[in-house]
């Protein structure tokens, strides 16, 4: 079975990558797998694909193969994009899910919902040694609910309703969602190369 690093710590993210791709036949291994590992990668990016790419080359460099990694967040228009790049220290550098969504709500407390207008994005870097850097961006577009909803999924799931749905990521079935996110249109995007691994 190919293997695959992605650069990230956050098990939710890893449990959605896992499920995405088994179909090509891969095999993840996140950053909890390689013991020696025990460097903290600043993600100083201004954006989404700047982080990616920071974090992929970090890993890529030190262990000399290819490395995916995505940096993600939600955008919402009220709030002038924010909370963005922050999304997960939104509320503090102690990274609490809850405390983050519960700073959206309370900011949007006086936004009508047709003015919630919101969406998940998800950038995907591959840094391979000695090969040119493969960056793509996927989105998903709703719009924050006015309280959380729902027990799946992680961040943000719990308040953000997809176009087209009357529920939250948070209420959605892992195949509902993975159909759907963010993160299912970034790798669509590099689904070529993931095939092509070997």
């Amino acid at each position: 079975m190919k293997e695959l690093i992605v650069a990230t710590k956050n098990n939710g993210k890893v449990k959605e990558f896992r499920e995405m791709f088994k179909i090509y036949g891969i095999e993840l291994k996140s950053l909890h797998d390689l013991p020696d590992w025990s460097g903290d990668i600043v993600e100083d990016g201004a954006t989404f694909e700047e982080n990616a790419a920071i974090k992929a080359e970090a890993i890529s460099k030190a262990y000399d193969v290819p490395v995916l990694a995505d940096d993600s967040g939600l955008e919402v228009d009220a709030l002038q994009g924010r909370p963005g790049v922050y999304s997960a220290r939104y509320a503090g550098e102690e990274k609490n899910d809850q405390k983050n969504l519960e700073k959206v709500l309370k900011e949007l407390e006086e936004t009508g919902y047709s003015e919630r207008t919101a969406r998940f994005v998800c950038c995907i870097a591959i840094i391979q040694p000695g090969k040119e850097a493969i960056i793509k961006r996927g989105t998903c577009e709703g719009k924050i609910a006015k309280k959380p909803e729902g027990s799946h999924g992680f961040g943000y799931d719990p308040i953000f309703v997809p176009d087209g749905y009357d529920q939250t990521m948070a209420q959605l079935t892992a195949d509902e969602k993975n159909a759907i996110s963010h993160r299912r249109n970034a790798i669509d995007k590099v689904e070529q190369w993931l095939k092509e691994l070997v």
